[in-house]
This record gives C-alpha cells, sequence and structure tokens, in this order.
C-alpha cells in the first residue's frame, strides 16, 4: 500500500504506479503473503528523531534483493533510487520534498547501505520463518496431499573469506584451528571425497575441503505443480548431514500440521533415527545403505544376521548402547546355545567362541537392515529425493552458493529470504495452473 500524505494525495502517483510494471510485478507477488502479523503498533512513548521505517518494508526489501539478483546491498539500494514508485511500494515512509518530481527525496527515504546492512543481519528471523511457514499451508490448499513424501538434503555455501579463494595466497588454508578473520562463525567442512584407482593399483583419496555453511533443506515434488519447500535449516559446514534431519523434520511437521508418511535422502543421512521417525507413520525411509567400508550385511528371511558362512545367527542378551539405542546380541548356532558337533573354519570359531554381532533392535534399526531396496516401492519413493536436488539448483541460481555476507546470522537470514521466493514463485505458478484446469463436479454428500 502506498503511504498516504498530504503532498502526495493526488490522482497522478497512484495512476504512475498502476503504469510502471515494475510495483505491479510486486505488488502482485507480495500479495502471495499476509503481511498483516509484520505491522508494527505505533510506539505510544514519544521518542526524539524521525519515526522509524516499518520492519515490513526491510524484509520486503531483502526479497527484492533476491529476485532482482542483487549481490551487495549497495546494488539493492541503487535499484531502489532508480524505482521511486517501488519504494513506496515496499512501505518505506517518504522524507517530503515539495522540489522533487515525485514529492519525496527518495534519496533520503531510502536507508543508508550500512542501515540495510544492519537489517539483512539482525532481522528477526524467526519472523522470516514465519512467512516461509505461511507458504506450506497455502500450497497444501492448492496440491492436495503435499508433503506425503518429504525429501531431504544439505546444500553447500562458500564463506566470503580469502581461503576460499584459491588465486589468494593463504598460508595453512584447510587449517580448521586457522580461522579466517573475514568470518568467524564459518567452518570447515568436506565437500567432496572420492577414491580414484591408480595406474599402479594404488587407491589416492582426493578430498575438497570448504569454508562455509550448510543449508539444509526439506521438499516436496508434485508431478503436475513442481518442487516447493517445506523447511530449512542452517549450520556451519562442519556439521555431518545427519545432524539437519531432525531440525529438519520437525520444522516440516509444524509447517505441515502432520508427520510424513515417507521420507527419502542420499547415504549421508543412512542413520537408524532417520528411519525411526517412518516407524510410527507406516511409510518407509528411502535411504540407500550406507555400509561405511563394512561387507554389505546378510540377513535370513526371518530377520537373524547370516554369519560369514552363511549360517542364521542365535539371538543372546539384549542390553542398551551408549547411544541410547536397544540393541540385540547375536552369537554362533554352531557355539549357542549349547555346542554341537559341527565345526566351522573361521577364524573366530577356532578361537573358541564364535561369531557376535550386536545389532540395533529399535524399530528403526530394524528397518535400515531389512528394507528391500530393490523393491518397487521403494525404488518410486527414492526417485522423488530429487526434488530436494532440484530446489537447490533453483537456490544456487537465486545466488544461495556464495553469500557476500560475513555471519552466520545474516547468512541464515538470506538462505531463508532465497527459500521464501522459491516458494511465492511456486505459489503464483500452481494457482495458475489450478486456474486453467477445469472446476471439479460438485459430489453430493
Amino acid at each position: 500500500m502506498i503511504a498516504t500524505c498530504a503532498v502526495l494525495d493526488h490522482p497522478a502517483l497512484p495512476l504512475l504506479s498502476a503504469c510502471d510494471p515494475v510495483v505491479q510485478a510486486y505488488r502482485t507477488f507480495f500479495a502471495l503473503l499476509d503481511w498483516q502479523h509484520l505491522v508494527v503498533q505505533p510506539d505510544a512513548r514519544p521518542r526524539p528523531g524521525p519515526t522509524p521505517q516499518p520492519p515490513m518494508a526491510y524484509v520486503k526489501a531483502l526479497v527484492v534483493k533476491i529476485c532482482e539478483g542483487k549481490e551487495y546491498i549497495t546494488q539493492l539500494r541503487a535499484f531502489l533510487l532508480s524505482h521511486p514508485l517501488l519504494v513506496l511500494e515496499l512501505g518505506f515512509r517518504p522524507v517530503l520534498d515539495a522540489t522533487a518530481p515525485y514529492g519525496f527525496a527518495v534519496e533520503r527515504t531510502v536507508p543508508c547501505a550500512r542501515w540495510l546492512r544492519h537489517w539483512q543481519q539482525h532481522l528477526d528471523h524467526q519472523l522470516l520463518a514465519d512467512l516461509l511457514g505461511q507458504t506450506v499451508p497455502a500450497l497444501q490448499v492448492e496440491i492436495p496431499g503435499l508433503g506425503e513424501t518429504v525429501a531431504f538434503d544439505v546444500k553447500h555455501l562458500y564463506a566470503w573469506v580469502a581461503a576460499n579463494n584459491h588465486k589468494a595466497s593463504v598460508a595453512n588454508r584447510y587449517d580448521p584451528a586457522q580461522q579466517p578473520s573475514g568470518d568467524p562463525d564459518c567452518r570447515l567442512g568436506v565437500k567432496t571425497r572420492s577414491n580414484q584407482l591408480q595406474r599402479d593399483g594404488t587407491t589416492k583419496v582426493t578430498t575438497e575441503y570448504v569454508w562455509g555453511y550448510g543449508s539444509g533443506v526439506a521438499a516436496a515434488t508434485d508431478p503436475r505443480y513442481g518442487d516447493v519447500v517445506l523447511a530449512e535449516y542452517t549450520q556451519p559446514f562442519n556439521a555431518v548431514d545427519s545432524t539437519y534431519y531432525h531440525p529438519l523434520y520437525a520444522r516440516t511437521v509444524q509447517a505441515l500440521g502432520r508427520v510424513p508418511t515417507n521420507i527419502t535422502a542420499d547415504a549421508a543421512f543412512d542413520a537408524w533415527h532417520s528411519y525411526q521417525t517412518c516407524t510410527t507413520s507406516g511409510g518407509i525411509a528411502a535411504i540407500p545403505l550406507n555400509t561405511r567400508g563394512h561387507p554389505l550385511p546378510q540377513h535370513h528371511p526371518d530377520g537373524r544376521p547370516l554369519c560369514p558362512t552363511g549360517l542364521p545367527m542365535h539371538p543372546a542378551a539384549t542390553s542398551r548402547h551408549a547411544d541410547g539405542y536397544r540393541t540385540q546380541l547375536y552369537r554362533c548356532p554352531l557355539l549357542f546355545p549349547v555346542p554341537t558337533s559341527q565345526h566351522c573354519d573361521h577364524v573366530q570359531f577356532r578361537q573358541a567362541f564364535g561369531c557376535v554381532k550386536d545389532l540395533n533392535s529399535e524399530p528403526g534399526g530394524l528397518m535400515r537392515r531389512q528394507l528391500d531396496r530393490t523393491a518397487p516401492a521403494y525404488q518410486q519413493i527414492y526417485r522423488q529425493r530429487t526434488a530436494a536436488e532440484r530446489i537447490n539448483s533453483q537456490a544456487k541460481a537465486l545466488g544461495i552458493e556464495r553469500p557476500k555476507v560475513r555471519n552466520r546470522s545474516a547468512v541464515r537470514n538470506l538462505n531463508t529470504l532465497t527459500y521464501l521466493v522459491i516458494n511465492l514463485r511456486a505459489l503464483a505458478r500452481v494457482r495458475a495452473v489450478n486456474a486453467r484446469l477445469p472446476a471439479r463436479d460438485a459430489v453430493l454428500c
């Protein structure tokens, strides 16, 4: 809504705004959200100085920064100065100037770059999270069954530091104890690691390190409407992918208002507690098994593990692991519960105690071991994992991968704003598709 005042109250200004394609595009874009809860009530206590600009205007300005692909705040401010009517549309209170073309001083109305940068860093993140959360119920209204299957993934983000610039000379570039001075919150993590077989038969381990952050995302997809974001979570890059799961899952449940039936992710999320969340929903966790260098486990049809010679092992005592989950001990069937006359050539059998396995017996642990990853149902759910990858591609196109900020708070705010833009575009797209679809026939009760 354009600010009202005596000088600007004439028919020309609304008419100019109605003819300005930039103003109209953003007016339509911002109308997808309910901004009422962002309006700050006027302070009853008198304060010296001018009335501060509303937080809503700063949020909208930062959304424009993402949409317009402006890396720096100075570029955003230059863009706003070149579109005075958009400045009013965003909600900034004008500084009146009768000599200016539009009746207000644009240079004095738009906050300085330093103050815009301050808001980019210190804006209440919960406010942005609430805006992102608003988009999910709106998308649920338009997309029946949204969120039945949720895909999880983590996107690496490069910190804006010299250590990530290979053209710069940096001593001990990848020493985790040598924190870059440009960003006190970023951390060193592994982006990729691969094993390359050399001609002489040896294996060369290649590791790519990154100083930065990780942006975890939970996404859902629909064959007609495309991909949407359900939740996001940012932390320093030294955290492993599996630590993103439960914060993302909790935010997904809050956004959807229910638990998803199935989840899917890559092998980095292969942990029993990820599967555990699907044991009560009646679904499965379509996650590839990460053996972490161990041989692929083999099981009897009844669920018992097989020993190296292929015999089903016998259950013995139960206990609780130091990490808190319950375990079931399995022992050699030739020696337990009573020794038999059969013999085995395995080295542990010759040492008189036989093979022993202590396995996770929680429902999530059982699902992880016994899940049939060749079944059509698993493959169908696992294919939806690419929804999170496509969301990451959209976010990368919006500049999420190399944020030009220098602390975790600003990175987190920019990440949430980026996913907010993605969801608003998805909501506009979904409503446009539904508007073209034929009306559903009414069904009598």
